[in-house]
């Protein structure tokens, strides 16, 4: 079970000025490449007592600010960022033998822009959004299929469903930003943007593979 990486190799003068263009340029790469959902990321959190525990989300965008997903803030992801918000971000290309490492804060989206981005989902993931009390413990399969069920009755295709006050959107503003390139004998290429304290800056470091 081990890959050899055939791929070309990546370096310093690859990189764009800041790791966003960088994200970018990748995302796109990604994207272009047929990847099944590009935008999947893997997130992991820590509750106040330092035990982590990681998912798989949806990017929904990002920009020079951050990269922002959404959920329910009641749930494990939701109340463990509410306790310490330091959240880490991998982006698994492995098809493509790359991979994107963010690590941050995570802040909350304002009312407005997830109000905005709710409004773009499609009608059932409104009703699921409002169904799930995400993460805590449901009785059976049944038990949520009915609340799903009423609420399809209660709003039907067309009828506009209001944004849950629990649910909502989180922005990583990242810290570093790793581009990782798989290579041949595990001589991986690891470049990492780091952000220089007290300004928008960025210093770019190799790390060993």
């Amino acid at each position: 079970m081990r890959e050899h990486y055939r791929a070309a190799g990546f370096d310093e003068a690859d990189l764009a000025g800041d790791p966003f263009r960088q994200f970018t340029r990748w995302f796109e790469d990604a994207v272009g490449s047929g990847l099944f959902e590009p935008n999947a990321m893997v997130v992991s959190t820590a509750d106040a007592a330092g035990r982590p525990s990681s998912r798989t989300v949806l990017m929904k965008s990002f920009d020079e600010r951050g990269f922002v997903f959404y959920t329910n803030y009641g749930s494990r992801k939701g109340r463990e960022l509410g306790e310490n918000p330091h959240v880490a971000l991998l982006f698994p290309w492995h098809p493509i033998a790359r991979q994107v490492i963010v690590t941050g804060i995570a802040q909350r989206t304002g009312r407005d822009e997830t109000a905005a981005y709710f409004r773009t989902r499609p009608h059932g993931s409104q009703l699921g959004a409002w169904a799930s009390t995400q993460s805590s413990v449901v009785g059976s399969r049944a038990e949520l299929d009915r609340s799903y069920e009423e609420l399809a009755d209660r709003y039907p295709p067309g009828e506009q469903v209001p944004v849950p006050p629990e649910w909502g959107g989180f922005r990583v503003i990242p810290e570093t930003v790793e581009f990782w390139q798989g290579r041949e004998n595990r001589l991986h290429d690891r470049l990492r943007y780091v952000r220089l304290p007290g300004s928008e800056g960025w210093r770019v470091e190799r790390l060993y593979p």
